[in-house]
């Protein structure tokens, strides 16, 4: 795809079933994602797709679902105790994974640094949504958190290779295959999941006021706080975001470890910078260095910052993104899109595009995201779009 993107930067590809248009072209993005949004969204689909494992989340439908998720969501994820509670378990499980990783280094032990990103992030997010220490990363977890953690990746990447496969509807119907596993999988998260909320919902509800404080830190409680105690809902909501979440943090991180591996003096930069913003030295423990890790010194790692850009820039969680189009639209680059056809922006060929990003589009370089005072600049969010211009 980013060979056809270097030499079209709108181009239209045929199937048996439906007809796909691709674009890398930010004019292209931004008149889809801002200019004309009502026209493009998720659409009947892709909601049939995603929708056995996310219900009716915030990334499977459109319209008014979709904003009041939004609202809610974004409401709850802006206070300073949700804020907050979620800064102290990711440094909770970051100190856990530094423990993992240094006696690991101190005995020349080969780990999967992914497969611990990916516990690490799934034991963050589980806990910030729902309150519940999975401890998968420690790897002395129950059954219970076993099953869930694995029954949660094999449906969400059986559900995503929906989209390449033209059977899928005929499996589920006849209840074989892939479809099967889905449907299996799902009956074990939906249990673990619900089971927890129904016992949030029936705790809150049950608590003397002075007991709520000690129980509404999780992004679950607090909505229950809302009155939003439709337990469909509240699973949908979790899904949707442990989806969003998990892979994609699992995939950044991993990216970025190999670029650090690949480029040893931008590790030293980044190495110095954290030393000089924290205020501590090589032989400062990871727990100084949690302690120390506070919003102003977060604030000073610009460096950091451009690297971590830089990383989303060439390996972005989301290569593609899809959406449907719901009417005939011609965009700024000419092309005409017509109704019912699947459109895919490609953010991974994107960050690759000379036209876009220079003649050095290709090479890893995080200045590129740092003024003439080494401060970090953003870029258009329809130029880089790791993460997301709408949801």
């Amino acid at each position: 795809m980013t060979e056809l993107a270097y030499k079209y930067k709108t181009y239209r590809m045929l199937s048996l079933f439906r007809t796909i248009v691709y674009t890398a072209d930010p004019a292209n993005v931004e008149y889809m994602f801002k200019t004309n949004f009502a026209n493009y969204s998720k659409g009947l689909y892709l909601h049939e797709i995603l929708s056995d494992y996310m219900g009716d989340g915030i990334f499977a439908v459109d319209g008014d679902k979709w904003m009041h998720q939004r609202k809610a969501s974004s409401s709850q994820f802006s206070t300073k105790v949700l804020r907050d509670f979620s800064s102290e378990i990711f440094k909770t499980n970051g100190l856990k994974l530094a423990g993992i990783i240094h006696q690991a280094a101190n005995c020349s032990k080969s780990i999967d640094i992914q497969d611990l990103f990916l516990k690490s992030t799934l034991d963050s997010i589980v806990m910030i949504l729902l309150g519940f220490d999975l401890d998968t990363l420690s790897g002395t977890n129950n059954e219970e958190s076993i099953q869930f953690s694995n029954a949660s990746d094999e449906s969400n990447g059986a559900t995503l290779y929906r989209v390449f496969d033209i059977f899928w509807k005929i499996k589920r119907f006849l209840n074989i295959g892939s479809e099967a596993m889905i449907k299996e999988n799902i009956k074990v998260v939906d249990k673990f999941v619900y089971n927890l909320i129904n016992r949030k919902i029936e705790t809150l509800q049950n608590s003397e006021d002075d007991e709520l404080p000690l129980k509404k830190s999780d992004f679950i409680s607090r909505l229950i706080e809302t009155r939003e105690t439709d337990p469909k809902y509240l699973r949908d909501m979790v899904f949707n975001f442990i989806a969003a979440g998990k892979d994609t943090t699992t995939s950044a991180l991993s990216w970025f470890i190999y670029m650090m591996c690949k480029h040893l003096d931008i590790q030293d930069k980044i190495a110095q910078e954290i030393r000089e913003a924290t205020g501590l030295n090589n032989t400062s423990s990871p727990d100084e260095l949690a302690a120390n890790l506070t919003k102003e010194a977060l604030g000073k790692m610009q460096y950091l910052h451009a690297a971590l850009n830089e990383t989303l820039r060439l390996y972005p969680a989301v290569p593609m993104i899809a959406r449907g189009c719901f009417s005939d639209d011609t965009w700024p680059d000419g092309h005409s899109v017509r109704k019912g056809e699947l459109v895919i922006i490609q953010p991974y060929s994107m960050g690759r595009m000379k036209f876009i990003w220079g003649h050095d589009a290709e090479e890893f370089r995080p200045e590129r995201w740092l003024d003439r005072n080494g401060n970090f600049k953003e870029e258009s969010p329809f130029k880089f779009i790791a993460f997301n211009v709408i949801n």
